[in-house]
């Protein structure tokens, strides 16, 4: 498993390099240094967190599967099964990670950049793996998966999305846009147009959005990073900016009950309404079109109204 980790890795670092020459002798300004050495910065730190956390996660599916429910077998078909129960899994943990404020503070980490390049896949949270993270999969040993078959299918699931992170291509042939997570739908993913917000949460398959409703095309050019900027490049305070500020605001939320809602209620929940979650700006919107609407045909009803008194006083 480390090999193949290992192979993929120097895969990606490969394509990066010639990434990095294709933008350049285009002049498309993929590639901005700063951005890209903190990248690569925030990646060396998540290795080495790697190292200890996957062990950590064998021996946990290795416990649990002592408890499993049923034997599966390990024939080759069940590696097929396993990658596509491990990737429905990583959408619910995905989804969560954007509607959750406990998983969103690590998660952050990885939309904050405001480029969108093959650096971006080295762009891992540090704390992905001690968060709970974990739970989302561990049905899988209980149920009957073999813990090495389950652990190589998330495997499988993270590394097939990091070749996604790149503008170089453009789209591909309509069969693989329908079923799979390409890196067209994965632009919409790290996109911080309105529109764009909280869709395309797909590892490998797309079609979790299509099925789950949240899916979205990619129509307009979108502008990468976060709806409020973090304009640093220190590879601490993109690691850990969400958390000083989740926990700042948990210890001025005036009640415990509060202080809990910001790590179960989605980014942007405030106990006093200050800021908003893409939910309720949602129902803002629609509240204001409906009041427009309302008010452009009162508007248009008027003229007939004054006419109609004209015509009653004559």
């Amino acid at each position: 498993m480390t090999s193949f980790t290992t192979i993929v890795l120097l895969l990606l670092g490969v394509l990066l390099i010639v990434e990095g020459i294709h933008s350049y002798k285009e002049d498309k300004h993929l590639f901005k240094k700063s951005d890209t050495l903190s990248n690569l910065a925030v990646g060396a730190g998540y290795i080495v967190c790697n190292i200890s956390s996957k062990g950590l996660q064998l021996f946990i599916f290795e416990c649990v599967s002592k408890f499993s429910l049923f034997h599966i077998s390990e024939r080759w078909y069940v590696w097929v099964f396993s990658i596509l129960a491990a990737d429905i899994a990583y959408y619910w943990y995905h989804r969560a990670s954007h509607e959750v404020g406990w998983f969103w503070a690590v998660h952050v980490v990885h939309h904050s950049s405001e480029q969108y390049n093959l650096s971006i896949a080295f762009r891992v949270p540090w704390m992905k793996n001690f968060t709970g993270g974990i739970l989302f999969w561990i049905w899988m040993p209980l149920i009957g998966f073999n813990p090495v078959i389950t652990f190589f299918s998330i495997e499988v699931c993270l590394l097939y999305q990091a070749f996604l992170h790149t503008e170089a291509v453009r789209k591909l042939p309509q069969f693989i846009e329908y079923i799979f997570n390409t890196p067209s739908h994965h632009r919409v993913h790290h996109s911080s147009n309105f529109k764009y917000l909280d869709k395309n949460h797909g590892g490998i398959l797309i079609i979790w959005d299509k099925l789950f409703g949240t899916f979205q095309k990619e129509e307009e050019k979108p502008r990468y990073g976060l709806t409020t900027k973090l304009e640093s490049y220190n590879p601490l305070k993109i690691t850990f900016h969400e958390w000083v500020t989740m926990f700042k605001k948990m210890i001025h939320s005036g009640s415990f009950r509060n202080a809990v809602n910001y790590l179960i209620q989605p980014p942007g929940w405030s106990h006093d309404g200050s800021t908003k979650t893409l939910k309720q700006l949602k129902k803002e919107i629609a509240e204001h079109k409906a009041l427009r609407k309302k008010c452009d045909r009162n508007c248009a009803e008027c003229p007939l109204k004054q006419r109609k008194l004209m015509l009653l006083n004559t």
